[in-house]
């Protein structure tokens, strides 16, 4: 058995691996230097290599991501059709709902205001802030990070209201729980609106203009899923005309930003390179290393992968 693992490791995660599977062979590189008549032998990938690069392959029989996010994989042709494919789900949620309140922090107490104030050397106030405590948080998807997000801002004094797509039992960290056709009630209300969807279909544009326009004037939007989660235009549009209060992006649409785009210069926006998750986190790392080694033994003793992905939702399946 053959196992390509482009996720970096150190001697210990090689021994762990190895240990699981003893007979394999193992070959470590990374993703961006594998090459395609590599990736085409291997009956197991652990790690995310292109898609064009999988595309053709009989021998693969699993694909463990390192990333929640499926785009790419789920396209007809990529992965054998007997191919399981597992996500990251659950290594995410700690770092990026970090960075969420960070941004929110940023934004509420007019931080990235005095920053510039700071480099620009002067010494101004620059009035009023807000607070989290009292405020209401609509958390637009309640996967890992949603929930680890939610969980925090409720611990922070803030009244939950929670959007998922499948009806369920209200989590205890969540005030109000609702589904996505009910969205447009709940915007109006809230003072944060939190957004950590993956890019799918359903979810492609789905905070458009109309949806921004029922946003409180002072509220804030974050998104840390995909960037075509978000029209970027009509966002471009309500932070410099001020329809809302302020946004905190760590995806945008398109990715990279280009030089010279709007988002660049618009106000009351925290804007970051997508790097909320990746490996920024010591603990992420490990993380996703633990979910490889866990269904790697599960694999190899035919019992069910954790993270499996539902290849019609492009979501892990419940």
């Amino acid at each position: 058995m053959n196992i390509l693992v482009t996720i970096p490791v150190e001697e210990r995660h090689r021994k762990r691996l190895e240990q699981i599977a003893p007979q394999a062979s193992f070959v470590y590189q990374a993703a961006a230097e594998v090459e395609r008549d590599v990736v085409q032998k291997m009956d197991i990938i652990i790690g995310n290599v292109k898609p064009e690069k999988i595309a053709g392959t009989e021998q693969l029989k699993w694909l463990q991501l390192n990333s929640a996010g499926t785009d790419g994989y789920l396209a007809e042709g990529v992965l054998p059709k007997e191919a399981k494919l597992t996500n990251a789900t659950g290594a995410y949620g700690l770092a990026i709902s970090e960075h969420m309140i960070g941004m929110a922090l940023g934004l509420k107490k007019k931080l990235y205001l005095y920053a510039e104030n700071q480099r620009n050397g002067q010494w101004k106030d620059e009035g009023s802030v807000t607070s989290i405590w009292g405020s209401v948080t609509l958390v637009i998807g309640l996967g890992d990070i949603g929930s680890e997000f939610a969980s925090r801002m409720k611990a922070l004094g803030s009244y939950v209201i929670g959007i998922r797509r499948t009806k369920t039992e209200k989590p205890e960290f969540v005030d109000e729980l609702y589904q996505m056709d009910q969205l447009d009630e709940c915007l109006g209300r809230a003072d944060i609106v939190a957004m950590s969807l993956p890019g799918t279909k359903e979810t492609n544009g789905i905070m458009n203009r109309e949806r921004i326009r029922k946003m409180k004037q002072d509220a804030i939007l974050l998104n840390v899923g995909r960037g075509s989660a978000v029209d970027t235009d009509a966002l471009c549009d309500a932070l410099e005309e001020g329809w809302i209060g302020g946004a905190g992006l760590d995806v945008t649409d398109p990715e990279p930003l280009p030089v010279g785009h709007r988002l660049w210069k618009a106000p009351n926006l925290i804007l970051t390179p997508h790097v909320s998750g990746q490996y920024h986190l010591k603990e992420t790392h490990e993380r996703i290393l633990g979910i490889a080694c866990q269904n790697l033994e599960a694999f190899l003793k035919g019992k069910p992968l954790k993270n499996m992905v539902d290849f019609e939702t492009g979501y892990r399946k419940l």
